[in-house]
């Protein structure tokens, strides 16, 4: 009896939206603690909101437990909430006390709760596999680039190219294209004239080609959710159609037999 009445409590549309709220009074509260100011006239207010808040949450999660205690462990975005919730728990003192800064961790809750936010996730993390590929070309010509800059420039400019990781660093603020002109390539330059011929085409390379592969990608992976959600739905809908016209075929024959039964004398 309890565990029918908290699972019709938890599908309650109402109760997510008191969720999302407490999130959202949450992320306020803890951004408000940061405010000596405030802290200081008051704290214990917002502490003591904080804490409710946070047992409510705990609240939530034994309640979905109770509900469905194999079903929680299977649901990678219920396992989400229930570290978000146990990092918060874990007691903030001694070597622990920066664990007290991951409260605000607790904001990301939003995205297993608001939909919009879920499909995003979800189709960023279905682009990984393909970004790993990415990462790996990048990886290589990051490495090729390197070697030879470290080779090149390394005796003329050791603060930028003196090591292999120093030139690696230096070629990523490059491929960022922050202050990597006047910064960085035309000081070379004034020692080696011909040092563009090595940078530009790494530009071209990374910043141009290889990184938009990152942005296509993630849009593949965005339309395919998109294009899955849809399908549901749509299966959904079928099915229930489906569903719909065997029970009108059902009262039709039923209704047949019923009329054939009165016309009999």
């Amino acid at each position: 009896m309890l565990k029918h009445r908290l699972g019709v409590l938890l599908a309650n549309p109402q109760f997510e939206y008191f969720i999302l709220a407490l999130i959202a009074i949450n992320a306020i509260v803890l951004g408000m603690e940061t405010s000596k100011p405030i802290m200081a006239s008051i704290g214990s207010l917002l502490i003591a909101i904080d804490k409710i808040i946070l047992w409510v949450f705990v609240a939530e999660i034994i309640a979905r437990l109770t509900v469905d205690f194999k079903g929680f462990w299977k649901d990678p975005w219920r396992l989400f909430d229930f570290v978000v919730v146990a990092v918060a728990l874990i007691p903030a003192t001694g070597g622990l006390a920066v664990l007290r800064a991951f409260r605000i961790l607790r904001v990301l809750r939003l995205i297993s709760t608001v939909p919009a936010l879920k499909r995003v996730v979800s189709g960023l993390l279905s682009a990984l596999p393909g970004m790993a590929s990415i990462v790996l070309l990048l990886g290589l010509i990051f490495y090729v680039f390197a070697v030879i800059s470290t080779k090149l420039f390394g005796e003329a400019f050791p603060q930028w190219f003196g090591t292999l990781g120093e030139s690696s660093y230096t070629l990523f603020q490059i491929m960022t294209l922050e202050s990597w002109s006047m910064g960085i390539v035309r000081p070379v330059m004034e020692e080696f004239p011909l040092a563009w011929i090595l940078f530009v085409p790494f530009i071209v390379a990374t910043a141009f080609t290889v990184l938009n592969l990152f942005i296509g990608v993630i849009v593949d992976a965005m339309q395919s959710e998109h294009e899955a959600e849809a399908k549901a739905g749509r299966d959904a809908v079928l099915t229930e159609t489906e569903l719909v016209l065997y029970e009108v075929q059902t009262l039709r024959k039923e209704v047949a037999e019923l009329k054939s039964q009165l016309v009999k004398p």
